[in-house]
């Protein structure tokens, strides 16, 4: 296994820019425009924490849970090296990229003489500075030596870097503007010429440095775009797919508009999420006890459900021994294999689509199939077909609420098949989660509003009997069977002061009743209880 001097010395090649490193995976070199491993063994989490240290971040390394942490060392030999670094749960990713060579001379001070020919260059004075917030503006002034490193390769001057303000010239690598995005907790990053980079932080839309014409969207663009997706791009005008970095895992859409290629950047996190760190109900976790049966996760487009679903994912993967497939388009989230059996298959890449993905799981003797979404009336059927014959599915819809995700399912089939569908339903619908994302109060990021409807004699009953429209007269007396309604999440979230009331309010599916209950005018109902019937 590799030192971290070792691997640092792989920055003095010539077409070598950046080293890179993340929990679990192969250290990396960026060569030109792609990576390339300099080393077999992955690197765990505290051994990176070390490398960190090493390098002149010990002062960095107690807060990088809370926050992203950048600074420059002067490595011997190397040059001028700028070291960027995350954690998300538990998981770090960093990087090391090469500012200047040894072999290149600082640049002068601001109003400095030039230096007399043959003279060494100077020097520049050390001071220490604070640690900031990141997104203040700043400069990058040198720190004192730190000695924490026996090896002189790692003797250096550290330097704090502030991120600065948004630059004026349009960023020449992609990666860049992916680390951008990370630092500052965006959700997505979008590219579209004529406007700046844009990032999605806590629901709103930041503009980020100049203006980006067709030409530099093009290029940060295109070179991504995986070769057997670019037919389809070109024909269709739109391609989905997923790509792995030195910053992380990103869902990315790419499509043509009026100006050129636009694309939109999903940023994953490095880790699959839990229910706890989700702030949803811990009851959802019931469902993972169902042998066989339909499980969705509801909610508009942007709202959390893969997260929520692939949490739930990995409880499987980690307290059974079952077989679970994944078909999505692309893969988001990479499980890594606990107990359980995991196999993901993604659309275009390994299967055709859902419907053939599905029918092939079939015969693959899987005992939980997670389909990335339930778009059309071929896939949905081959689900609840998979529902009645032994095995678990989970799905996700884009539908707003759960009792329009129930008639969402029935009116997709034509009238014939409609009762059939109504007795698969009835009985073998375990759980609907359905969510909405609104900004924290503190503008910190974004909370999650759940409202759940557990499967239970009177809600199947209602749909056997096409009385889907008693459904929300269910969860209004329905506490008893752990049914959760939007508006009583939303309440609560406003009781903690998460969540202001207008945003609230905005959500609400009555928003005259939700603001009645948070007045005071009419009193809150008791709170749910899952798994118990009422009185």
């Amino acid at each position: 296994m590799k030192t971290l001097q070792q691997m640092l010395r792989e920055l003095t090649r010539a077409q070598v820019s950046e080293f890179a490193v993340a929990t679990d995976r192969l250290p990396c070199v960026k060569l030109g425009e792609t990576y390339e491993p300099v080393d077999d063994v992955p690197r765990g989490t505290d051994e990176i924490l070390e490398m960190l240290v090493s390098a002149g971040g010990s002062r960095y390394v107690e807060e990088l849970e809370a926050q992203p942490a950048q600074w420059t060392t002067r490595i011997d030999g190397v040059g001028s090296v700028g070291v960027t670094a995350i954690m998300r749960a538990g998981r770090v990713q960093a990087r090391f990229t090469l500012l200047r060579r040894a072999s290149e001379p600082p640049p002068p001070a601001r109003g400095a003489p030039p230096p007399a020919r043959g003279a060494p260059p100077p020097v520049p004075a050390a001071r220490v500075v604070p640690p900031q917030r990141p997104g203040a503006g700043a400069v990058a002034v040198a720190a004192p030596p730190v000695e924490v490193a026996s090896d002189p390769i790692l003797r250096a001057a550290v330097v704090r870097s502030i991120p600065s303000p948004a630059p004026a010239v349009p960023p020449r690598h992609l990666d860049e503007v992916l680390a951008v995005a990370r630092q500052e907790a965006a959700s997505d990053l979008h590219l579209v010429a004529g406007r700046p980079v844009l990032l999605r932080v806590a629901g709103e839309l930041n503009p980020r440095g100049p203006v980006l014409d067709a030409a530099s969207v093009e290029a940060l663009v295109a070179p991504v775009v995986p070769e057997h997706m670019r037919a389809a791009l070109a024909e269709h005008g739109s391609s989905d797919f997923a790509i792995e970095r030195a910053t992380g895992r990103f869902r990315v859409n790419v499509s043509r508009q009026r100006t050129g290629l636009k694309a939109c950047f999903r940023c994953i996190p490095a880790g699959v999420p839990t229910l706890a760190s989700l702030g949803v109900p811990a009851e959802i976790e019931r469902a993972t006890h169902h042998h066989q049966g339909l499980v969705l996760v509801t909610g508009p487009t942007g709202h959390g459900k893969t997260s929520t679903m692939s949490a739930i994912v990995d409880i499987i993967n980690t307290e059974t021994t079952h077989h679970i497939i994944t078909v999505e388009d692309p893969v988001e989230f990479v499980h890594r294999r606990k107990k359980a059996m995991i196999s993901q298959r993604e659309v275009g890449s390994h299967t055709r689509s859902f419907q053939s993905a599905l029918k092939a799981s079939l015969r693959e003797d899987p005992d939980v199939i997670v389909v990335g979404e339930l778009r059309d009336t071929e896939t949905v059927r081959m689900a609840l077909a998979a529902s009645e014959t032994g095995h678990l599915v989970l799905g996700t819809m884009n539908t707003p609420s759960a009792a329009k995700t129930i008639d969402r399912l029935i009116d997709l089939f034509p009238p014939a098949d409609q009762q059939q569908v109504r007795m698969t339903l009835a009985g073998g619908l375990h759980l609907i989660v359905s969510q909405r994302l609104l900004p924290r109060a503190d503008g910190s990021g974004m909370v999650a509003a759940v409202e759940l409807l557990p499967g239970s004699v009177a809600l199947w009953s209602l749909i056997r009997d096409a009385k889907t429209f008693q459904i929300p007269s269910l969860q209004q007396r329905g506490k008893g069977f752990g049914i959760i309604r939007l508006d009583e999440s939303l309440a609560e979230l406003v009781r903690s002061g998460t969540v202001t009331k207008a945003a609230a309010l905005t959500i609400a599916e009555h928003p005259e009743e939700l603001d009645a209950v948070l007045s005071g005018k009419r009193q809150a109902p008791a709170p749910a209880q899952f798994g118990k019937k009422a009185p």
